[in-house]
């Protein structure tokens, strides 16, 4: 399991997996230990990781609610999916913040009641479980990805596509599903052109600016009316995600689907 975690998947973490223990999941205060000084959720709330168990009780404050007041992120002891959500925190905190700012919004919109959804919450949940963040200096490149053309983009152009796109995988059950991947994993993604200056970034300094563009792109009007805004992206077609170095890979319709289905 532990050698999964040196997939590209999990480069955006790697940082803070590189300071928990290798033997054991780390428990919650370990956890709180990596929290930066000055790190808050979408209402402004100091950042802690908290046990989930009191959020089950009946009648408990919903989730996203509670981690815009209190700054509080239940988490499950042992739990991949969880410890994930997490590093996706200290990873993407930008992102991570306006995507429970927006829940809240969304919540309060309603009423505040906590079964309430609609289009933008079930847009921010695909991204915030499964979304990976597409930044490129080449908008013809972003254009293959939002128009499936994928072989192109992964195979034709894959030198152009490995020199000039940068791959952050943000979703949280997306890293667990990569600790057991297959090919069909598919994610929901935000595409960012940035200058070319930001090629030339190192790599903390790219995530830095990635997180902060993707939490203005999903802020933006009407950015999450549709959960067609966030393009699908086969991330076993990314170049280093998996055994891909064959022409003959990309030629599987059931995954590097065409185009929208009805």
């Amino acid at each position: 399991m532990r050698g999964a975690l040196r997939s590209p998947v999990f480069a955006p973490l790697a940082p803070w997996l590189a300071r928990l223990p290798a033997e054991r999941l780390p428990g919650i205060g370990e956890l709180n230990a990596l929290v930066p000084a000055g790190a808050v959720t979408g209402g402004g709330a100091p950042l802690r990781f908290a046990a989930a168990a009191a959020s089950r009780r009946r009648g408990a404050e919903p989730y996203e609610s509670r981690v815009f007041r209190t700054g509080e992120v239940p988490t499950r002891e042992a739990n991949w999916h969880d410890l994930f959500n997490c590093l996706a925190w200290l990873a993407f905190p930008r992102a991570k913040a306006a995507i429970n700012r927006l829940h809240w919004t969304e919540m309060e919109s309603r009423g505040g009641a906590p079964g309430a959804r609609g289009t933008v919450r079930d847009a921010l949940t695909l991204f915030d479980e499964g979304g990976v963040i597409v930044a490129s200096d080449a908008p013809a490149l972003l254009a293959l990805v939002g128009g499936f053309r994928f072989k192109t983009l992964f195979w034709e152009k894959r030198a152009e596509t490995m020199r000039r796109m940068r791959f952050f995988a943000i979703g949280h059950a997306l890293h667990e599903k990569a600790l057991g991947p297959y090919k069909g994993i598919t994610a929901k993604s935000v595409l960012l052109e940035v200058p070319s200056g930001f090629l030339a970034l190192d790599a903390p300094a790219q995530l830095a600016q990635a997180d902060l563009l993707a939490a203005q792109w999903l802020a933006r009007p009407g950015a999450l009316d549709s959960t067609r805004n966030l393009a699908p992206l086969p991330v076993a077609g990314i170049p280093g995600w998996a055994d891909n170095e064959r022409e003959a890979y990309y030629d599987d319709v059931a995954v590097f689907r065409p185009g929208w289905r009805r």
